[in-house]
């Protein structure tokens, strides 16, 4: 296992692939959930009623899976697997809008139709759940990836479990904060709910983080064995591109 050591580049890694995979498949599903459907929960808190919407409950993988990445293989590693999930999201909304645009057999629109098409996938259909995201994991992701990068080289690579809350706490932040307000500006949600949706999927994306954090530091113990990797990314340059 190569320890306390650079990243020389991005070599050959067995499970790197499988890992990009899972990233992409919760990247587009959380975002088509997000779209899909507003829940409640039945209560308040500071006065405002609690929801949030549907890709919230799978978004916070995507976080734990940055971490795992930029954990085990690396800032660049994890860069380069972020823009795979953001292009697989847009070839994604892409199909939803040609479909929109489609024209309707007889029989599906006399049971469902382009109304009832809108209604749920608008935000896929339209793009304003995709810039939303977009535009969200600029900040959110990137900066996740970057603090769990530094953490770890001033930790020296210890305390995982700090550096994956305490980076989730900023990146989760910056991320819902983002999403909600371009998401509601484009007109996926409603303006009155813009409070609620952000207190809401703040407080339980990073619950759900903090309440898997065992299983990511564990699943990030087994790649580095498996992989025979740790990298450090000392002497890297955090860019976007």
């Amino acid at each position: 296992m190569s320890i306390n050591k650079p990243d020389p580049g991005l070599p050959s890694y067995k499970y790197l692939d499988i890992v990009t995979a899972l990233f992409a498949v919760t990247l587009v599903t959380s975002n088509v959930a997000s779209s899909a459907k507003i829940v409640g929960l039945g209560f308040s808190a500071f006065g405002m009623p609690l929801a949030f919407d549907g890709g919230t409950l799978l978004f916070p993988l995507s976080y734990i899976m940055g971490d795992i990445l930029t954990e085990v293989y690396g800032f660049r590693a994890a860069r380069r697997v972020i823009w795979i999930g953001f292009v697989c999201l847009a070839l994604s909304a892409l199909m939803f809008f040609l479909l929109y645009r489609l024209p309707s057999d007889p029989d599906w629109e006399f049971y469902a139709g382009n109304s009832a098409y809108k209604a749920i996938l608008g935000g896929m259909s339209s793009g304003g759940i995709v810039f939303a995201s977009l535009a969200a994991y600029v900040l959110g992701e990137f900066s996740n990836s970057v603090i769990m990068s530094k953490m770890k080289i001033l930790f020296n690579g210890r305390f995982l479990w700090i550096r994956t809350i305490g980076s989730s706490i900023i990146g989760e932040l910056l991320d819902s904060f983002v999403f909600i307000s371009i998401a509601t500006l484009a007109g996926v949600f409603p303006r009155e709910l813009f409070l609620t949706l952000i207190l809401t999927n703040y407080l339980l994306k990073l619950s759900l983080e903090v309440f898997l954090t065992p299983i990511t530091c564990f699943s990030a113990g087994l790649l580095k064995k498996a992989e025979g990797a740790d990298v450090y990314d000392k002497g890297v340059k955090y860019r976007l591109f």
